[in-house]
């Protein structure tokens, strides 16, 4: 990147100090190995991957095929209307064959009086439902008749002319569940050659409407996640059998085609429902196969007739709807309030507490009503994590389409009302060319946890004199970012007295963990067993496991000989491997799902002497119904009564003998079990999160 600015110059600059700051510190405390494999991470090529997919297509002239799916208890039922054009039927059907949803399906055909023998061709397909009209009335008579027929929850209308990519379905029964509130979900579709023919359509005005995407590449960050859609194009859309009954199926005034999928659409909003485009329900479509694409001829024609009608029936609703213009990624937003999040790396809940509570933030802010970019300063696509997020909801941008971040900045910051930054090595980095590219955004700093406090506490500990000195740049470091942002975040209480003392005049909030109550899980007499949960990349967890095992452990099976220590977490040292084959001890590294370890596990422990902010292992625990013993620094700041909530000791002996105490006392479990829960509900639920989100963001 060639800098054009003084502001992109000082990115430059505090990025490399930055870095070498962070790579120093990683020598210290992790040791060269571990730190190289950082670097090398770091320094690895961007994926070129621009998104292309490699597409299904059925073979020409095979004929029908032998069985489509059919389910006598269908959850969807595909409706396909058909006037002609068998060839592209029975590509359409042997797509569905070929590659059947895990979902329970029908598919019903209704053919629309074919000239073509249609009919006779499909007589003999296994589990096709094959309804035959005499004469010709069009798509939405079709529609509407094949729905009367379906006995799925969920109607699917799909073109003859599409084929279906494999997943299709799933992903659009999926937007539902994921997505409660949305009436209609429609898919991505495709051109033969791979460019996007509709991610979504936009209505205007004056009852005009775009095909937002046309010609574009699909894994653009542009179209790659979930929202909400002025309409979806009715060739593949998929919405519930009683809701498409209560509005009374596709209006027969726009008969026999043409606005009725817009019409639908709006039918939806109307009774408060949501609509959906989803880009992981890939269908190709033959644009213009059946009905042609000249708009003054044959079917096409409608077209132009029903844009008036439909102008007509809504023009209470277009009334807020934009002049016509061509759509850019931040019209797309719907005036809504636009916050731009920037972290170090995509976050992966699964991973470490503080990607669960960005993520849930960034889950609670789309709740709130507010339109979510991310960027990982890294620009990579970290695979299904950052699927994940899309399907959420969330705008993720990565390479190659970003450029650098300033460069990507000053294409899009305009845009945002808000910046939040993570971290505060990032957020000094990007301070600038926010200031500079985002003028009109206030800057959040989020400090994750107050990294200096962290530092300060484990050189204490450690009684190193280097560590120390290196606190003390840090704290200078991170004061100077908590001036320059408009708005800190802490995690605690604790945390926000720390910086009354020491950054009087800045403005500074709490916005702690945010997660869900699980549940209370299986009772006492079905667990057994001791668990630790914690990413090794965080140095206190490395001196919490190392020190629990070299001095607690001990204790505690010395009185409980079979009890287990299961300790899960990712990237473990060579330190901690070793120390495996003690008795006992089992060292799992990261597991993609930690639920069973939440059922199954009597008691967690954490165990950690140094750290700042809020620690996610112990709101997790109690929020999957799972009481903790924690040393004082573990509970630091979370409202917890030692004896009540949570059992809290200091010492190896003191830590050992509530282990034991706790692990054996099924009353003592239970108190701590049911207030545990209570005490996440009350102070790190996405509830007790809502004010302080609405506060600072929006």
């Amino acid at each position: 990147m060639i800098p054009t600015s003084a502001a992109e110059l000082r990115f430059l600059a505090e990025r490399a100090f930055g870095l070498w700051r962070r790579g120093v510190s990683s020598l210290r405390t992790r040791g060269l190995r571990a730190s190289w494999r950082r670097l090398a991470l770091h320094l690895s090529p961007l994926s070129r991957d621009r998104g292309d997919v490699d597409l299904y297509a059925p073979s020409s002239g095979a004929g029908a095929p032998a069985a489509v799916p059919a389910s006598p208890s269908p959850r969807a039922s595909i409706v396909i209307p058909v006037h002609g054009q068998l060839a592209r039927t029975l590509d359409c059907l042997h797509a569905l064959a070929a590659h059947p949803p895990a979902a329970a399906c029908e598919v019903i055909v209704v053919d629309d009086a074919s000239p073509d023998g249609t009919a006779a061709a499909l007589a003999g397909v296994a589990g096709l439902r094959l309804l035959r009209r005499e004469t010709n009335a069009g798509f939405i008579a079709a529609c509407n008749e094949g729905a009367a027929l379906a006995r799925g929850d969920c109607l699917v209308f799909l073109n003859n002319d599409t084929v279906p990519q494999p997943g299709w379905l799933d992903a659009l029964l999926d937007t539902f569940e994921q997505h409660p509130g949305t009436g209609l979900v429609g898919a991505q579709l495709l051109y033969p050659d791979g460019r996007l023919q509709e991610a979504g359509g936009m209505v205007f005005e004056d009852g005009s409407a775009w095909n937002y995407g046309r010609f574009e590449a699909p894994g653009d960050p542009r179209f790659a996640f979930v929202r909400d859609a002025d309409y979806c194009s009715g060739a593949a859309i998929a919405i519930p059998r009683t809701v498409f009954a209560k509005v009374g199926g596709f209006d027969a005034r726009y008969a026999p085609a043409y606005y009725e999928d817009a019409d639908l659409a709006f039918k939806m909003r109307a009774e408060g429902l949501r609509v959906l485009y989803q880009p992981a329900a890939r269908v190709v479509h033959a644009e213009g196969a059946t009905a042609g694409t000249d708009p003054d001829r044959g079917a096409k024609a409608y077209q132009a007739r029903n844009r008036a009608v439909f102008a007509q029936h809504w023009a209470d609703a277009l009334r807020a709807y934009p002049a016509r213009h061509e759509p850019d990624a931040s019209s797309v937003a719907g005036g809504r309030p636009q916050v731009l999040v920037v972290d170090t790396l995509t976050p992966a809940p699964d991973r470490d507490s503080g990607s669960l509570r960005l993520v849930n933030l960034m889950r609670l802010l789309v709740e709130q009503g507010a339109h979510v970019v991310f960027v990982p300063a890294d620009l990579r696509h970290a695979g299904r994590d950052t699927v994940a997020l899309q399907q959420s909801g969330i705008e993720c941008w990565h390479a190659p389409w970003t450029g650098s971040l300033p460069r990507w900045l000053r294409g899009h910051g305009a845009r945002f009302d808000v910046v939040l930054a993570c971290r505060h090595y990032l957020a000094r980095e990007l301070l600038p060319v926010v200031r500079r590219h985002a003028p009109r955004a206030r800057l959040v700093f989020d400090t994750v946890d107050l990294h200096y406090l962290r530092e300060q506490r484990g050189a204490d500990l450690a009684g190193d004199p280097a560590m120390l000195r290196a606190a003390r740049r840090t704290r200078e470091l991170e004061l100077d970012v908590v001036a320059r942002a408009d708005t800190t975040l802490v995690v605690s209480h604790v945390e926000q007295a720390v910086l009354a003392e020491d950054a009087p005049g800045a403005r500074v909030e709490v916005l702690s963990n945010v997660l869900r109550v699980a549940g209370p899980g299986r009772p006492f007499a079905q667990r057994r067993d001791l668990v630790f949960v914690g990413g090794f990349r965080h140095p206190p967890n490395v001196d919490a496991v190392r020190w629990f095992l070299a001095e607690v452990f001990p204790l505690v099976r010395a009185r409980l000989p079979d009890v287990v220590f299961h300790c899960i977490g990712d990237e473990p040292p060579g330190e901690l491997r070793a120390l495996a084959g003690i008795p006992g001890v089992q060292l799992h590294g990261h597991v993609p799902d930690i639920a069973p370890w939440m059922d199954a596990c009597r008691v967690a422990v954490a165990p950690l002497r140094f750290g700042a902010g809020v620690k996610g292992k112990v709101n997790f625990s109690m929020a999957h119904g799972q009481p903790v013993v924690a040393t004082p620094c573990a509970v630091e700041g979370m409202f917890l009564r030692d004896g009540e909530d949570v059992l809290v000791a200091g010492d190896a002996a003191g830590f050992a003998d509530a282990v034991v105490r706790l692990h054996e006392d099924e009353a003592l479990w239970s108190m701590l079990a049911r207030n545990g829960m209570a005490n996440v509900a009350r102070h790190f639920s996405f509830d007790a999160a809502r004010d302080a989100v609405r506060r600072i963001f929006l």
